[in-house]
């Protein structure tokens, strides 16, 4: 831009951001504000007090595309009610649904996709200047170490991404359309990134991509993640480190190995397994089988003994059988994961999954859901009550949103906004430390502690 966006005006230009879906799009968010603020930009929490909002949109299945299509609608009133001039539609929707937002909402100024990124400052100027445009092209775009970033996470916890897009042809996933082909970070990259972030007191860094364990394939010839953390683990100041999004068949020795040994790495691994029938899962387009799944879980929980796991299943696939579904039921009752996160199926246009027969009635996938979620919930709640009494070193995330009399901290064992929470009320402790704390009671999801250090 040869001109700051600021600079339009005697005053410099409020923009606020709304963001919405996984990490890996909080970060996209972080990064448009990063370089909306180095353009010149005033960043503002207030919508009505914006004169540009940007909505970074989700689109993975049903109820995110609602609650994008309804943030978008709300955002639209403060034209009419606020000071907002202008309307930028940004990420995943704007990438899959591009012309149809703008004749479905022409509240819309302009529209980008995922890999306009870095081009939000000069979206926001021609849509001030009277420009409506779509901006969507092939995604390519993946952020690097320098480009500036306003952190949305608590202070002491930050998330990195260490690739984008991803090459999977799973049957239900929209992902590979809207954020394209696999594509790795370089590791030099990677590690001064997360330097920086050590520098700026982050404590905690959770590494996401579509598919972390694909990590260097493209780059470099070959899988690099288990690399890529014995040098992140070299980095002064971080405490802990967090693998999310380990495709099962990807879940080398190696990894595992790297994950086992290595002190500052959480004893954390989530595999986004999504059945255990086979039948389901090769009509899912999934690599790998229930004979894979199983021997690798167990080599898991072998090499890294009280390992937390984490899952997530679609029920009411295509085609999925009472006794598929009870497969699956019974799967998550023998395995006894720590967490678990069981969607409905959700039939996304421009997937191969959504032209396959047997699709069944949302009552069916809402009853699935119910059942293997309660079933969870009861697994959940006895590992909760095994812990009370055991000590665990954990960070304190600050206040709770309840109560300032009560802190919010988490272990090893909790990742931050998926997962439960330990909440302190004997001793205040400053957000961002890392304490000692015993298990004093349990409930399904969430504990109780009291600090001991």
């Amino acid at each position: 831009m040869s001109t700051p966006v600021g600079s339009l005006s005697a005053s410099p230009i409020k923009v606020g951001m709304v963001s919405l879906g996984c990490a890996k799009n909080l970060i996209d968010s972080e990064v448009m504000m990063g370089l909306l603020g180095r353009a010149g930009c005033e960043l503002t929490h207030d919508p009505s007090e914006a004169d540009v909002l940007v909505v970074n949109t989700c689109t993975f299945i049903g109820p995110a595309k609602e609650e994008s299509v309804d943030t978008i609608l709300e955002m639209a009133r403060y034209k009419e009610e606020g000071k907002c001039k202008a309307l930028i539609v940004a990420g995943c929707m704007g990438t899959r649904y591009k012309e149809q937002l703008m004749e479905a909402m022409p509240e819309i100024d302009a529209v980008i996709g995922t890999g306009e990124v870095d081009q939000i400052p000069a979206v926001v100027q021609r849509v001030l200047g009277g420009e409506k445009l779509v901006q969507v092209g092939t995604p390519s775009y993946i952020y690097d170490h320098t480009a500036p970033r306003v952190r949305a996470t608590l202070p002491h916890t930050a998330f990195v991404k260490i690739s984008e897009g991803c090459n999977h042809p799973c049957a239900f996933c929209i992902i590979p359309a809207v954020r394209g082909r696999h594509r790795s970070r370089p590791m030099e990259s990677i590690v001064d990134e997360v330097k920086r972030l050590a520098d700026e007191g982050v404590r905690e860094v959770v590494l996401v991509a579509q598919d972390t364990t694909w990590y260097g394939r493209d780059l470099y010839g070959e899988y690099k993640l288990a690399e890529l953390l014995r040098r992140l683990a070299k980095v002064e100041g971080i405490d802990w480190l967090r693998v999310f999004y380990a495709y099962p068949t990807h879940l080398s020795d190696e990894i595992i190995d790297v994950i086992a040994d290595e002190p500052k790495i959480c004893k954390y691994i989530e595999l986004p397994l999504q059945h255990a029938s086979d039948r389901v899962l090769r009509r899912m387009r999934r690599k790998g089988d229930r004979a894979l799944i199983d021997r690798l879980i167990e080599k898991i929980r072998a090499r890294i003994p009280g390992v937390t796991l984490r899952s997530s299943f679609i029920v009411g696939f295509p085609g999925e059988t009472d006794e598929d579904f009870e497969e699956l039921l019974s799967f998550i009752q023998q395995v006894r994961f720590d967490h678990v996160g069981v969607f409905t199926y959700s039939r996304e246009e421009g997937t191969p999954a959504a032209e396959l027969d047997g699709q069944l009635p949302e009552e069916v996938k809402l009853q699935r859901r119910e059942a293997a979620m309660e079933a969870q919930r009861a697994i959940s709640r006895a590992i909760n009550r095994s812990l009370v009494g055991k000590v665990f070193p954990m960070l304190v995330d600050g206040p709770s949103s309840e109560s300032d009399l009560v802190l919010v901290a988490r272990g090893q064992r909790h990742a931050p906004e998926i997962d439960g929470v330990t909440y302190i009320a004997n001793k205040w402790v400053d957000p961002g430390q890392m304490v000692d704390v015993r298990i004093v009671e349990a409930h399904d999801y969430d504990l109780v502690g009291e600090v001991v250090s």
